[in-house]
C-alpha cells in the first residue's frame, strides 16, 4: 500500500476577508508542485464565507465539480437550469458537470451565519459533454458505521449522484473504537481520505482533525476511529 499524509497545517491558506480558503492542493495564488492532484483528483477545498458574501459568476468547462455544505445555507445559479437562487444545504450533495461549459454564482445564502463547505474537482473521463446539475439529499443516519456513497459514475449502477468520471465519493460517520474496511473499485484506483472532524489511524498513521492521507496501490485498507470522527472519501483513477 502507498499512503501520502497531508497534515492540515501543510494546505495552501488564503484570508480574503469574507472567505477563509483551505487547500488541499495547488489552487489560485498556492502552488505546491507536489501538491497538483491526487490521481484524477484535481481541487479538495474547505471553504468558510462570510453572511451575504460570495462567488459573482465565473465560467468552468469539462470538469466534475461536487460541493458538501457543513454547516449554513449555500444558494447557487446558473445559466443551465437554475435562473433563481437555489438552495443547497447541510446534509445535501451538488454536483455540476461543467462539460462543454457553464456559468454559475455561489453565495451565502444567510445573513447571520457563515457558510462552511468543501467543493472537490475531479477532472472527467470524457471531454465536451452536456453541462449536468443535481443535488440531493442524504440521510446522516445511513452513514452512522457504514459508508454512505453519495457520488458515483454516471456508468455504474451505484448509489449516488452521478459524474462523468470512474469514481466515487462516500460520507462516513465512525465511532470510537469502531474499525471498517474498505474494499477499491480497482487496484488502478486510489482513496483520498479528508477527516472533517475527529482522529483516524490508517495504515498506523494518525489523521486527526482536517488532516488527510491518500491510500493506493491497495484493493482493500481499515480505518479505526480513536474518537467519533467524520470523514469523507473520494476514490479516483491514479491514472
Amino acid at each position: 500500500m502507498k499512503t501520502v499524509v497531508h497534515k492540515a497545517d501543510s494546505r495552501g491558506f488564503a484570508d480574503h476577508d469574507w472567505l477563509q480558503a483551505n487547500h488541499s492542493f495547488s489552487f489560485a495564488n498556492f502552488h505546491d508542485p507536489t501538491k497538483m492532484h491526487f490521481g484524477a483528483l484535481r481541487v479538495l477545498n474547505d471553504d468558510v464565507i462570510a453572511p451575504k458574501m460570495g462567488f459573482a459568476t465565473h465560467p468552468h468547462n469539462n470538469m466534475e465539480i461536487i460541493t458538501i455544505p457543513l454547516k449554513g445555507t449555500l444558494k447557487h445559479r446558473d445559466n443551465i437550469r437554475h435562473k433563481e437562487w437555489q438552495q443547497v444545504l447541510p446534509g445535501e450533495v451538488q454536483i455540476m458537470s461543467a462539460g462543454t461549459g457553464v456559468e454559475h454564482s455561489e453565495i451565502n445564502g444567510s445573513e447571520k451565519e457563515h457558510l462552511s463547505l468543501f467543493q472537490i474537482w475531479i477532472i472527467p473521463n470524457k471531454q465536451n459533454v452536456a453541462p449536468n446539475y443535481d443535488q440531493r439529499i442524504f440521510n446522516s443516519e445511513e452513514r452512522k458505521n457504514k459508508l454512505q456513497t453519495v457520488v458515483s459514475s454516471i456508468d455504474s449502477e451505484e448509489e449516488g449522484l452521478k459524474i462523468q468520471q470512474n469514481a466515487k465519493i462516500s460520507r462516513l460517520d465512525l465511532s470510537k473504537g469502531k474499525i471498517i474496511d474498505y474494499n477499491t473499485l480497482s487496484v488502478n484506483h486510489g482513496v483520498y481520505i479528508m477527516n472533517i472532524s475527529g482522529s483516524i489511524v490508517i495504515d498506523d498513521k494518525n489523521i486527526e482533525l482536517r488532516d488527510a492521507i491518500g491510500v493506493s496501490e491497495i484493493e482493500s485498507f481499515s480505518i479505526t476511529a480513536n474518537k467519533d470522527s467524520e470523514l469523507i472519501l473520494i476514490e479516483v483513477p491514479m491514472h
